[in-house]
């Protein structure tokens, strides 16, 4: 991962072999404390969804978390951002082992981050923001696990939709930086053009 600050990047993995991460209530509410702590330090985060086997964060790189980090008296390409999150899902893998009494990777090996914010194609940026907010809140109505978008605690949706006041998310941003004058939604259902979704992963 690599990180340039005041771009927003859309940040994803899933299980290893697509295995389960999450098992209790009590996992998904553990990983998003341990975000909440460790991430906004060097990020704000835009928007989130958490599925039973993978992740979808929005988030915007601050310049603190751009910063290389010096390994040896020298810098490495490593940067703070990138180093955390890597430390975040190690520590909670290391807990889900402890819990579930297993050994080994939970997460696939690379996190991937799509920066949304310096594309070269035929769509602006407002489209790729749009999008990428839609697809990510959208993803437990396209897994069928609920009917209806509220029903899924794990995700931002509902602080966004005035169902929760949720402090995790930096709302003002993504509303600010996507132009949104509707929320983009029609039945329930996210307005998604799937030729830009091609684009962001």
């Amino acid at each position: 991962m690599h990180f340039e600050a005041d771009h927003i990047y859309h940040v994803y993995n899933r299980g290893n072999n697509k295995v389960r991460i999450f098992f209790t209530r009590a996992n998904y509410l553990f990983l998003l404390k341990k975000i909440k702590n460790e991430w906004l330090a060097y990020s704000d985060i835009l928007a989130y969804c958490l599925m039973p086997n993978h992740f979808h964060f929005m988030l915007l790189a601050k310049p603190e978390g751009c910063v290389l980090i010096k390994q040896q008296g020298q810098l490495s390409h490593l940067q703070v951002l990138s180093k955390t999150i890597g430390k975040t899902l190690s520590s909670y893998t290391q807990a889900i082992n402890i819990q579930n009494k297993t050994t080994g990777t939970l997460f696939q090996k690379k996190t991937k981050a799509k920066c949304l914010t310096d594309i070269s194609f035929e769509y602006d940026q407002q489209d790729y923001l749009t999008n990428c907010f839609y697809y990510i809140h959208n993803n437990p109505l396209e897994a069928r696990i609920v009917n209806e978008l509220q029903d899924w605690e794990y995700s931002s949706w509902s602080d966004y939709y005035g169902l929760r006041q949720g402090t995790l998310c930096k709302k003002e941003i993504i509303r600010n930086r996507a132009g949104f004058t509707d929320m983009g939604f029609r039945n329930n259902q996210p307005i998604i053009d799937k030729k830009v979704i091609e684009h962001i992963w």
